[in-house]
């Protein structure tokens, strides 16, 4: 939806950046867990996740009035993974070592990735308003992280379990924060007159 909305608007407005950069890198990550790992679940839903969210991004940038902003956090992300890429295949030999700290390291980005979108939350409670959050992106953010929940406890792996508890969390306040500030009861503002 948020696509479509910035595809109908021809903008950005209202619609955070970092959760679909935060979103991208963690499949990104994920996608590499799940080759090492040889998780043929892992590594499709990521593919496709990484694609979609690659799709995003350049759909904001395209829109945005300020790409300077959406390019530099774009890069410094990347300069991340990138890192993180080259310390996981060139200075960590043995592949159990390596599966271990990468999933570490996704369940990092994972973490981060559902914290984004409370990155407003002031804003939110000051200005009584849910404009900047997205109510599927909450109802999606739930489903998939009570999937890859139920998932990792399957696979009794807590790299997949553990990071997305979170998710379920900050679904259920990002529910609590539409049920408290529904959308349409913003405050009318009134431009001055001078």
């Amino acid at each position: 939806s948020d696509l479509r909305q910035m595809l109908a608007t021809k903008s950005v407005e209202n619609i955070q950046f970092l959760p679909f950069l935060t979103t991208d890198v963690n499949n990104l990550s994920w996608l590499g867990y799940g080759c090492l790992k040889q998780d043929w679940t892992l590594i499709t839903v990521n593919t496709i996740g990484a694609a979609l969210q690659t799709l995003y991004i350049l759909a904001y940038l395209y829109y945005s009035p300020a790409k300077r902003p959406v390019l530099l956090r774009s890069l410094l992300l990347l300069a991340v993974l990138a890192a993180g890429y080259g310390y996981f295949t060139l200075l960590i030999a043995d592949a159990q070592t390596r599966l271990a700290r990468l999933g570490l390291f996704c369940s990092v980005f994972t973490i981060s990735m559902y914290l984004s979108p409370l990155a407003d939350l002031a804003k939110i409670v000051q200005s009584k308003s849910t404009r900047c959050l997205s109510f599927p992106l909450t109802i999606t953010t739930f489903l998939a992280s009570t999937s890859w929940t139920l998932y990792g406890l399957q696979l009794h792996d807590p790299y997949i379990m553990v990071p997305n508890v979170p998710g379920i969390v900050t679904s259920i306040v990002r529910f609590w924060l539409f049920w408290r500030y529904p959308p349409g009861q913003e405050k009318p503002y009134r431009p001055l007159h001078t």
